[in-house]
């Protein structure tokens, strides 16, 4: 979604939004659209309307990172790093939406971790991905989320299991940077907010901007 100069975003699983859902929000005003009954686009209205308001590079909170342009490995491994740096080192890491670049910063970094997705299966290491949340959750010194989480509806579960426990929650956000954003110091600990276009359109160097823990 686009308003002003900011675009918002929210994934969707494949066949989840119609394609009458798309034609109908084109031209619509934020008013309307952050009242339609699919919650991706409320998401993607509100992160554009936040975004436009307020942009990531002029936030003074947030540092912005240069991800070198190259490959989508090069690409996904540099941002990968400046994602992890906002982790602090207390383990299990329950990552939930599964990046095996993540994973790989955290093995480097000496740091356990929990894999957690919806699809489950296992990681490039054959290590069995957990599907429940809750159960990565349980057993975790921190927790490293998706922005996905808030676009599926699970981000409230989470958060709630996170304040409950003390553990902080650190977000790695393509959906939602900017709504997200809004939860610093409160529910989300730490931001990694990156707003389209995301690394993998591109060849070219991109932008992501990371909140560190503390801010509010």
């Amino acid at each position: 979604m686009r308003v002003g100069a900011a675009v918002g975003s929210c994934a969707v699983e494949p066949g989840e939004l119609r394609d009458d859902h798309v034609r109908e929000i084109v031209g619509g005003n934020v008013a309307d659209l952050l009242a339609h009954p699919h919650p991706a686009v409320r998401v993607a209205v509100l992160d554009a309307f936040l975004a436009d308001s307020a942009p990531h590079a002029a936030d003074p909170r947030a540092r912005t990172v240069r991800v070198p342009g190259g490959s989508s490995l090069d690409k996904s491994t540099a941002r990968a790093r400046a994602v992890v740096d906002l982790v602090p080192g207390t383990g299990p890491v329950a990552v939930i939406g599964v990046v095996n670049s993540l994973l790989v910063q955290l093995r480097e970094r000496g740091l356990d971790y929990l894999p957690c997705d919806f699809k489950g299966g296992s990681t490039e290491w054959d290590e069995p991905v957990l599907t429940d949340h809750e159960q990565a959750i349980a057993g975790a010194g921190s927790v490293l989320a998706s922005g996905m989480v808030l676009g599926n509806g699970s981000f409230d579960r989470i958060a709630q299991l996170c304040a409950e426990r003390g553990l902080p929650l650190v977000m790695f956000a393509q959906t939602g940077s900017a709504v997200l954003r809004e939860l610093l110091g409160a529910e989300v600990s730490a931001l990694s907010a990156e707003p389209y276009p995301f690394f993998w359109l591109t060849g070219d160097a991109t932008d992501i901007h990371c909140y560190p823990g503390g801010v509010s």
